[in-house]
Formats: structure tokens, C-alpha cells, sequence
């Protein structure tokens, strides 16, 4: 009787065994799912677009090498349409709802200080891959990670190009309604002073539309000659257009976003000469980092199009997660928090290394500048593909 009660426990315990593993089985073979936002409208949408597409190449590579961890990856993307009360909707429903193992943020400081709110709330891993307003790594949060150098750093290039040219003066325009321009133009304030070169006017707006042309007149009143604008790409064009209407243009002109981008100027009504850009990485042969032209040709192929420093961030983001799941063998959320936090490597687009906050610190921008219709890396000296024209 005894033995046959043996036999009954063992076969059950069997069977428990077998369902089991079944259940993990199947359950390891379900997709690890990755969420974030972009913007298909508004504002954002040009270098959101840049965004997802390198999301959805690093998708269709690393799954024909048979996904990680023996499992297909999914992305699951919403459009958020330039809109901070749809991230923070969307943010919950990808967490709460489509059960996503990571996120990636939105496009912007603005969006990704909300989406990061939620993220944080669930105590789940989000790469910022397209923000580097520095407000968004002081509020104490332990599971966002910078891949951006941060934006009071963007103008250190230009700045440092107009010292040793002699340039002393320089005036600074921003939109004061977002986190990141404002970091921006307190950068290049600090920057400036460092250099010696003196901020000789400084106009904040809240509205290009309306306040941009009353700018431009102002300035040129006072004949400036050194204009730096901190704003997202609408009003970089819109100012472009006041310069053009108002028949004036300063002898140095940089601006953010906008001048990165590959269809700048055919987009800049015949206004892109000569003007310069902070970039955090350009599909250049001179840029020297491991699988930068690789990515490039496949961007290429992929999208038909040239990617711009924001696919570059974008794909980097996208290698940091597949190395951490890789090296961890695991998707715990701590462990690989942990990892990322502790890593120090190169991306696509440079070194990737963040403080204790989760801030970049091992990443630095470049300075762009177009000259007769082409894209040249005009700072650091070292990657340089042409010498700045001022």
C-alpha cells in the first residue's frame, strides 16, 4: 500500500512539474514588450519621427537575430501628439494596461518630466533617450537614465569657436514656457562669462508667433551681430522667416534642433547658410564610434532617409536595454537598474555614462554648422569635416 501511495505522490508531482514548466515555458516565450510615446503631430513631430523609426529598426534587427533572451521584442508606440496630458494618460494605460517590461520617454524635456512621473510611480526602467532638461534628474527618481548630454552644455562649442575668433558680444533669445530652453540659454549665459564673452541682450517669449517678429526688429535696432536662439524647431523656423522678412542677418546665428535635422534647408526658406547648430552626434565618417556607420547604412535602407542625432540617441537607447537584459539574463526591473546605473560604455552616439541622479555625464555635444547646403561638423577640432564661416 505504502508503495502505491509513493507511486500516486510521484505521479502527481509529476504532473505539477510538467504543468509547471509548461506554464514558464509558455510564459518565456511571450514577446518582451517595450512602450513609449511619439509625437506623429504638433510641435515635436519632426525629430519624434526620427525617433521612431530607430526604434522600429533596432525591433526588426534584433528580433531576425532571434529577439533576447529566446524571446521577439514588440514595441508598443502610442502618438501623444505634442501633448502633456496625453503622456501621462498613455504612460498609464502602456504600465497599467499593456503590462510593458521598460519605456522609452517621449521626445522633449516637457513630456518626458510627466511620463517619468508615471514610470517612477510603477518603479519602472525608462531610458530617456530624447530629453536632457536637468530638472527632470533633480527630483530624486531612481529609475530614469539620461542619454543626452545635457542641455546647458549644448553651446559650449559656438562659444568657444567665437572667443577664439575675438567675438566678445552675443545676444540670447529663449522660450522661456519650456524647462529645457531655459537650461539652454542659463548654459550659454554661464558659458559665455567663462569665455569672456559678455550677453549684451537677452530676450525671454512665451509666444513665437506673436513675439519673434517684435524681436527681431528690436535687435536689429540695436545692430546685433551674435544671435543665439534656444527654442524647439517651429520657432528656430519662424525666426528664420523674421531675420528673411526684416532683411537681416547676424554674423554668427545658432540655434537648437532645428539646424540638425537633414531637410533643414530645404526647410529654412533659403536661410540655412551659415547657421550654426549644437548636435549630440552626426552620421558623419568622422564620427569614430563602434557600429556608427553600420546604423547609419541600415537607417538608411530602412527609412530612405539620412537619421539625425535623434534617431542616434534614440538606437543607443535601444542597445543599453538589449545589453543590460543580455548581460543580466533577466528582465527584473533592479537588476537592471542596477546595471544601467553602474554601466560605463559607447553607444552609437558616444560614451554612456550617468552620476548617481541618473544624469549623463560621459556624453558631450557637438556644433554643426550649414555651409552651401551641406551639414558640416564644425567643433571639436577633432571631428571636424569643415572650419566654422563667420
Amino acid at each position: 500500500m505504502k508503495r502505491i501511495r509513493y507511486s500516486y505522490m510521484f505521479l502527481f508531482v509529476l504532473i505539477i512539474a510538467l504543468f509547471g514548466y509548461q506554464s514558464i515555458y509558455a510564459s518565456d516565450n511571450s514577446p518582451i514588450r517595450i512602450g513609449a510615446t511619439v509625437s506623429s503631430e504638433g510641435q515635436y513631430k519632426e525629430p519624434s519621427m526620427m525617433i521612431k523609426n530607430s526604434f522600429l529598426l533596432w525591433q526588426h534587427e534584433v528580433n531576425n537575430k532571434g529577439g533576447l533572451l529566446g524571446r521577439k521584442v514588440e514595441l508598443v508606440l502610442y502618438d501623444d501628439k505634442s501633448q502633456k496630458k496625453l503622456v501621462k494618460k498613455l504612460y498609464r494605460k502602456l504600465i497599467e494596461e499593456d503590462k510593458v517590461d521598460y519605456v522609452f520617454s517621449p521626445y522633449g524635456t516637457p513630456l518626458t518630466l510627466v511620463a517619468s512621473e508615471v514610470s517612477e510611480q510603477n518603479k519602472l526602467l525608462m531610458l530617456a533617450c530624447a530629453a536632457s532638461g536637468e530638472i527632470i534628474w533633480e527630483r530624486g527618481f531612481k529609475y530614469v537614465f539620461g542619454v543626452y548630454a545635457l542641455a546647458n552644455r549644448y553651446f559650449i562649442g559656438l562659444l568657444d569657436i567665437m572667443a577664439r575668433k575675438g567675438l566678445n558680444t552675443v545676444s540670447l533669445i529663449y522660450n522661456e514656457s519650456s524647462p529645457f530652453n531655459v537650461d539652454v540659454a542659463e548654459g550659454a549665459k554661464n558659458w559665455a562669462k567663462k569665455f569672456n564673452i559678455n550677453v549684451v541682450h537677452e530676450k525671454k517669449y512665451n509666444n513665437g508667433e506673436k513675439d519673434l517678429g517684435v524681436i527681431v526688429s528690436e535687435l536689429k535696432a540695436a545692430n546685433a551681430q551674435r544671435l543665439i536662439l534656444s527654442a524647439y524647431s517651429p520657432d528656430c523656423y519662424r525666426l528664420l522667416h523674421f531675420l528673411k522678412q526684416n532683411n537681416y542677418r547676424p554674423q554668427v546665428l545658432g540655434m537648437t534642433i532645428a539646424p540638425i535635422h537633414p531637410d533643414f534647408a530645404k526647410n529654412s526658406g533659403g536661410m540655412s547658410d551659415r547657421v550654426f547648430g549644437p548636435s549630440q552626434w552626426e552620421p558623419n565618417e568622422r564620427i569614430p564610434f563602434p557600429g556608427t556607420q553600420k546604423f547609419v547604412a541600415a537607417f538608411k535602407r530602412f527609412t530612405g532617409k539620412i537619421p539625425s542625432y535623434h534617431a542616434g540617441s534614440a538606437y543607443a537607447a535601444c542597445q543599453l536595454y538589449e545589453e543590460a537584459i543580455h548581460k543580466t539574463g533577466s528582465l527584473d526591473n533592479e537588476k537592471n537598474r542596477d546595471y544601467i546605473a553602474a554601466l560605463d560604455t559607447v553607444t552609437v552616439i558616444g560614451r554612456f555614462k550617468v552620476d548617481p541622479s541618473g544624469k549623463q555625464v560621459g556624453h558631450n555635444p557637438i556644433i554643426i554648422q550649414w555651409q552651401k547646403g551641406k551639414k558640416e561638423i564644425v567643433w571639436p577640432s577633432k571631428m571636424q569635416t569643415a572650419r566654422p564661416l563667420l
